[in-house]
C-alpha cells in the first residue's frame, strides 16, 4: 500500500490550530446525512431501498435533533459563547445548521412526492390520499375507523378550562379547528395519531371475477392510505354536533438526551431508570414539522405554545414522518430490493460442523475443535460478509457449554432484544462457570434494553457491573478462560462492533479471535480495570482509552513523520466513523506537511480539511455510504516497510479518546494484516458509493466512466466472501 512520497520544498510557519483548517462538526454531520439521502435519490438504488434510505435519513435527523440540536439549544440558554475549533458559537451553529437543513428536508419530501410516489404506482404500490379513494375504499376505511381506530383516540380540547396538551416526542398529531353551530364559537383541539396502529393503513384488494379474461396474469397491488388522513376524514365521530372547519397534521421532536450526575448517584441502575422515565415525558421541544399549506394563524399558535422560534419550524410538502416508510420494506417484492445476502460461514469454521441445537455439557466434551483452530492461528471475522452466528456467537456459546472453560468475561454495549449472546452467558452461569459482564447502561437509546438484560444476568449469578463513573464503556471485547493440558489459556475476541446478531447483518464490522498470550494478559488487566479498582497505565499490545490510546496513536503517526523527514516513504490509511479530535487532526496535518501520504475513509463526520496547500495537500478523504453501514475501524501504518495494522472500537473523537473505555488491537498475523490491507485497497478504489471530501467542505461522488463499470466495494467484498467460503 505504499506510494511515492511527495516532499514539500518549503514548510512555512503555520498555526495549525487556526479555525480555517477545521470543518464544523455539526455541519459535517448534516452533510453525512445528505449523502444518505443521495442513496434515495440515486436511480441505481432499488426502489424500495430508496424508500428505506428516505426513512433512515429521517430517523437520523430525529436523533440529531433530540441530542445534538437539543444540546446546542441548552448551551445558548445557558449563555455559552465559547467557540468550536472551526470558530462558531452555539447560536451560529444552530442558525447555520437550520439554513442547510431547511432546503435539504424540503428536497427530501419533494423527491418522495414528485418522483418516488408515482414510481411506486408502476409496481402496484399505491399510497393514496383519502380524497383519491373510490367510494368502496372509503366505506371500508370508515368501518376500519369505527372498529379499530376510534376506540383508541382521545381528542383534547384547548380552552381556558383545558390548557394546551403535552405533545409527546416524535408524535404525529392533528391540529383541529371546530365551530359550535349554535354559538358560532370556534375551538381548537388536538388529536394524537396513535403509534400502536399502522401508519399506512392497508386497503384490501378488490375481489376479481375469476371468469373475467383480465383475471389471468393479474399482478397483485398494495394500496395504503396514511392513518392521519383516515382520522381526519372521520373527525365527526370525535366531535359530534360540531362543524369541522379545518385540520392540519404536525409532528414534534423533543430533547431526549439523558442528563446524569453519576458522581451523585448511589445506584447507577436506579438513576438511569429514573432518567428514562423523564425521557418518556420528554424535554423541551426542539423542532416542529408541518405541511406547507398550514394557515399562518394555526402555525403561529402551535409554535408559540410549543416555545419554538420561527427557524425551528420545518414546512414540508406532502406527508410528515417519512421515517414510517421503513414499514414498506416488508412488502414481498424482492425485485425492488437489494439481492438477498446470506452471510457466509468461513471455510475454517465450516469444517468444525454445527453445534447441537440444544447443547449440553456432555455433548460438548468432543467439541474442542474451535479452540484447537484458534490455537493454530488467529482468525479474522468480517461482518456482514461472514456469519455472526457461525463465528462470534459460536465462540461464546461453545465456551458456555465446554467443560474445560472456567470463566467468561465480556462487555455488552448494545445487543438485540432476543440476544443469543446473553442467553449463552446465562447458560454459562447455570453450568457453573464464572461469568462477569460489563453492561453499559449509558448506551444512548438502548438503556432500557440493557437494564433488562442486566437484571436477567444478575438473577442467574452473573457478576454484572455497570461501567466506570464518568466513562462510557464502548469497547467490544470478550475473554474465555480455559483449563488445558498445558495449563490455563485465555481466548479473546476483540471487535469493532456490538455483540448483536441483528446489526451484524447490516453493519460492516471486524473481529479478531486469538489466544495470543499478550492479548489475554492485556484483557485480564482491562477487565480488572473495569470491574475493580485499578490505575493500570500500560498494556503489552492493546491501545486502551482513556489510558494510552491517544499517546500510542500519536506515536504511530509521529513515526511516519520521522521516517518521511529522513527521506523514507511515509504512508497512513485510516478507516473510522468520525474524525473530530483537534489534536489528532493537527498530528495528521503535521504528517502531511512532512510528506506522509494519507488516505482517510471516514463514513460520517470529518472536521479535517483536506487538500489545503502546505497543510493537508497530501491528505485525501473518502466517505462510503451504501447498502451496509460502514462501522469498522482499521488503522494502517507503513512503518518503513514493517507494516502495522490495528482494528478496534474507537473513532478519533474527543469522547472516544478521553471519555470512553475503548480497545484497539494490533493484527500481528501477516496473512490477516494483508487481508485488512486488501479491504482498505478495495474501499479506496470504490467508484460507486464513495464520496470525496473537497477543500471547501462539499463532497463529490465518484463515478465510473459508465454505470456498467462502477464498482461498489461492498459488492466486491460480498463476492470475495462467497469465493472464500
Amino acid at each position: 500500500m505504499t506510494t511515492t512520497k511527495k516532499p514539500q520544498e518549503t514548510t512555512p510557519e503555520i498555526n495549525l490550530k487556526d479555525q480555517q483548517y477545521y470543518f464544523s462538526r455539526e455541519l459535517s454531520w448534516v452533510e453525512f446525512n445528505y449523502r444518505v439521502l443521495q442513496e434515495a435519490f440515486d436511480p441505481r438504488t432499488p426502489l424500495l431501498e430508496r424508500l428505506k434510505f428516505l426513512a433512515i435519513f429521517s430517523a437520523n435527523l430525529d436523533e440529531y435533533f433530540m441530542v445534538r440540536i437539543a444540546g446546542l439549544k441548552q448551551q445558548v440558554e445557558a449563555g455559552v459563547s465559547s467557540l468550536t475549533p472551526d470558530g462558531r458559537t452555539p447560536q451560529q451553529q444552530l442558525h447555520q445548521v437550520g439554513d442547510r437543513l431547511h432546503p435539504m428536508v424540503a428536497e427530501q419530501h419533494r423527491h418522495f412526492e414528485k418522483l418516488l410516489r408515482p414510481q411506486l404506482i408502476a409496481y402496484g404500490i399505491q399510497i393514496l390520499d383519502y380524497m383519491d379513494l373510490n367510494q368502496e375504499q372509503r366505506t371500508y376505511l370508515q368501518q376500519y375507523f369505527e372498529q379499530e381506530i376510534f376506540p383508541v383516540l382521545t381528542p383534547l380540547a384547548v380552552d381556558p378550562g383545558h390548557p394546551f396538551p403535552y405533545i409527546s416526542n416524535r408524535s404525529l398529531n392533528l391540529a383541529v379547528v371546530i365551530k359550535d353551530p349554535e354559538t358560532e364559537e370556534e375551538f381548537f383541539a388536538r388529536v394524537k395519531v396513535p403509534k400502536v396502529l399502522p401508519r399506512f393503513v392497508p386497503i384490501p384488494e378488490a375481489p376479481r371475477d375469476s371468469s373475467s379474461s383480465h383475471g389471468e396474469g393479474h399482478r397483485r397491488t398494495w394500496t395504503f392510505t396514511p392513518l392521519e388522513q383516515v382520522i381526519a376524514h372521520n373527525l365527526e365521530f370525535l366531535f359530534p354536533g360540531m362543524n369541522i372547519l379545518e385540520y392540519h397534521p404536525f409532528r414534534v421532536t423533543r430533547n431526549a438526551d439523558i442528563a446524569l450526575e453519576e458522581d451523585e448517584a448511589d445506584d447507577l441502575l436506579l438513576a438511569i431508570e429514573q432518567e428514562i422515565r423523564k425521557r418518556r415525558v420528554g424535554g423541551s421541544v426542539v423542532r416542529m414539522e408541518v405541511q406547507s399549506d398550514i394557515p399562518l394563524s394555526v402555525r403561529e399558535m402551535l409554535r408559540e405554545e410549543l416555545g419554538l422560534v420561527p427557524h425551528e419550524v420545518y414546512e414540508v410538502e406532502g406527508l410528515l414522518g417519512l421515517v414510517d416508510l421503513m414499514g414498506l420494506m416488508d412488502l414481498p417484492l424482492p425485485e425492488l430490493k437489494y439481492p438477498a445476502w446470506n452471510p457466509v460461514t468461513p471455510a475454517s469454521f465450516r469444517r468444525l460442523g454445527e453445534l447441537p441445537s440444544e447443547p449440553n455439557l456432555e455433548e460438548m466434551e468432543e467439541t474442542e475443535d474451535l479452540f484447537a483452530l484458534i490455537r493454530s492461528r488467529d482468525l479474522l471475522i468480517h461482518h456482514p460478509y461472514h456469519s455472526f452466528s457461525a463465528t462470534v456467537q459460536r465462540f461464546i456459546t461453545q465456551a458456555a457449554y465446554d467443560p474445560s472453560v472456567l470463566a467468561i468475561k465480556m462487555t455488552l454495549y448494545r445487543t438485540s432484544g432476543d440476544s443469543p449472546i446473553v442467553n449463552a452467558l446465562i447458560a454459562a452461569a447455570e453450568n457453573g462457570k464464572q461469568v462477569a459482564v460489563l453492561v453499559e447502561l449509558k448506551a444512548r437509546f438502548d438503556e432500557e434494553n440493557n437494564i433488562s438484560w442486566a437484571r436477567k444476568l444478575e438473577k442467574v449469578g452473573v457478576h454484572v457491573v455497570y461501567g466506570l463513573v464518568g466513562l462510557k464503556t464502548h469497547t467490544k471485547v470478550a475473554m474465555v478462560v480455559r483449563r488445558e493440558a498445558d495449563g490455563i489459556r485465555r481466548y479473546a475476541h476483540i471487535g469493532t462492533g456490538n455483540y448483536n446478531p441483528k446489526t451484524a447483518r447490516l453493519y460492516t464490522d471486524l473481529g479478531l479471535i486469538t489466544c495470543r498470550e499478550d492479548v489475554g494478559a492485556d484483557l485480564t488487566d482491562l477487565f480488572n480495570y473495569l470491574t475493580g479498582y485499578s490505575r493500570q497505565r500500560s498494556y503489552r499490545s492493546l491501545l486502551v482509552a482513556p489510558v494510552n490510546m491517544r499517546e500510542r496513536m500519536t506515536a504511530l503517526v509521529q513515526r511516519e513523520i520521522d521516517n518521511a523527514k529522513q527521506g523514507k516513504p511515509g504512508r497512513i490509511v485510516l478507516k473510522m466513523n468520525a474524525l473530530v479530535d483537534p489534536k489528532m487532526i493537527i498530528k495528521l496535518y503535521e504528517a502531511s506537511r512532512a510528506g506522509v501520504q494519507i488516505d482517510l475513509i471516514v463514513r460520517g463526520i470529518c472536521c479535517l480539511r483536506p487538500g489545503v496547500p502546505n497543510v493537508s495537500e497530501n491528505i485525501r478523504v473518502l466517505s462510503i455510504v451504501g447498502r451496509f453501514l460502514e462501522h469498522s475501524r482499521i488503522f494502517y501504518f507503513y512503518n518503513d516497510g514493517a507494516e502495522e495494522v490495528y482494528i478496534g472500537s474507537a473513532d478519533w473523537m474527543p469522547r472516544n479518546l478521553n471519555r470512553r473505555v475503548e480497545a484497539v488491537t494490533p493484527v500481528q498475523d501477516p496473512d490477516l494484516a494483508k487481508d485488512l490491507q486488501e479491504i482498505l485497497g478495495i474501499m479506496l478504489a470504490d467508484n460507486r458509493q464513495a464520496w470525496e471530501l473537497q477543500p471547501d467542505g462539499s463532497y463529490l461522488q465518484r463515478r465510473g466512466k459508465n454505470d456498467a463499470i462502477a464498482q461498489s466495494s461492498q459488492n466486491i467484498l460480498m463476492e470475495m466472501a462467497l469465493q472464500q467460503g
